[in-house]
């Protein structure tokens, strides 16, 4: 057994320990180096020079939503990125601030970037970065730890199995067991103590295949096991649990020609899936968070690159009540963005960086966040 793991084991037993003594674990953030936010909102991929949108890239933007509205809420500016970036795919909160890992930026794709935002002070700070950069990398919350999955090390392309933990209080980060197959633009979700590992895309990197696996990481025993696939596989999905289920929600089969509005539900306790009421404007690479007991699906892509007209980036801000089974729409971003960094902490969510047009070429430092009190 390798160091790391016994690391990781030795800080789950005292988790146990913590939990049988009936006291809550502490997990505080170091002081990380504050940093200044983004000169310029947009840059290029190449050569990640600052970017100026033109008259056709804007035109891409889409705001209106099939669904019955609702409240139109408010969105606010924050803080900007430290650079502009995209393709983190996506975000995780812990202990009321942003963690952002990964992505393209400053001319690169294989970015191993940790911002972490506080909300309480708008400012963004810089943690260890990830062992290996990559994008569209899964990450995830749990048990105080953030642990992150895969991604690709070319362009949305070339998945390896990379697996990595990191430990909040020593701002570091540690391996795990890898995953049983590569893939990047998975979805991850914590449920009942364990990590579940949903969709994505693999090799070969000709043909970049979404996937339906579904993949459980135990972090007590540093495993991985297997789960009912997702039917219809596919990657830029929004994942969310809620009440002992997953809810997987729209994405795209291979590529955002094929954007879908489906939405399945994992139930546990029968290892499968069942479907759900479809997301209203079917788009890939949004986010979806939980507010106020609903799941607000935000931003996505589709469409086809170079073809003017059929190009379109996605600001509809639509929400899910899982008791009714049904969606309305809001105020839409002001911004509209894909791959975005989103989350939910207090009453407000946040939004940050993201793909400015279709496809990875333009990378956003934008950062708004959304709340329904006025």
């Amino acid at each position: 057994m390798s160091m790391n793991r016994r690391a990781l084991f030795a800080a789950a037993s005292a988790l146990a320990v913590d939990a049988a003594l009936g006291q809550t674990p502490h997990h505080h953030h170091p002081e990380l180096p504050v940093l200044p936010p983004a000169a310029e909102p947009y840059a290029r991929l190449q050569g990640g020079q600052p970017h100026h949108l033109t008259a056709d890239q804007t035109a891409q933007r889409s705001f209106d939503s099939p669904a019955p509205k609702g409240p139109a809420g408010r969105w606010a500016p924050k803080a900007a990125l430290p650079i502009p970036r995209s393709e983190m795919a996506w975000a995780t909160e812990w202990a009321g601030r942003l963690h952002v890992i990964g992505g393209y930026g400053e001319g690169r794709v294989d970015r191993g970037y940790h911002h972490v935002y506080m909300p309480t002070t708008n400012v963004w700070h810089n943690a260890a970065a990830l062992p290996r950069g990559a994008n569209h990398v899964a990450v995830v919350t749990l048990d105080g730890r953030i642990y992150a999955f895969g991604g690709f090390i070319e362009q949305n392309r070339n998945p390896d199995t990379h697996a990595y933990v990191y430990e909040v209080s020593q701002d570091k980060w540690s391996t795990v067991a890898p995953m049983p197959r590569p893939r990047g633009a998975a979805a991850a979700v914590a449920l009942n103590g364990k990590v579940h590992l949903i969709g994505g895309a693999s090799s070969p990197n000709e043909e970049r295949a979404s996937v339906g696996w579904h993949e459980v990481y135990d972090p007590q025993t540093d495993s991985w096991s297997r789960r009912k696939a997702l039917p219809g596989a596919r990657d830029h999905v929004g994942c969310v649990a809620y009440q002992n289920r997953i809810h997987v929600v729209g994405g795209r089969f291979n590529t955002f020609e094929y954007n879908t509005a489906l939405h399945h539900v994992y139930l546990p306790e029968r290892d499968t899936w069942e479907l759900r009421a479809p997301l209203p404007t079917a788009r890939s690479g949004h986010g979806l968070v939980i507010y106020r007991d609903r799941f607000f699906a935000m931003g996505g892509e589709g469409g086809i690159i170079n073809r003017p007209g059929q190009q379109t980036v996605f600001g509809q801000m639509e929400s899910y009540d899982p008791t009714s089974d049904s969606w309305l729409s809001h105020g839409p971003m002001p911004t509209p963005r894909h791959a975005v960094g989103a989350v939910a902490i207090g009453d407000w969510i946040y939004v940050a960086g993201g793909g400015a047009v279709l496809g990875g070429g333009v990378q956003s430092a934008v950062h708004e966040a959304f709340s329904l009190s006025q």
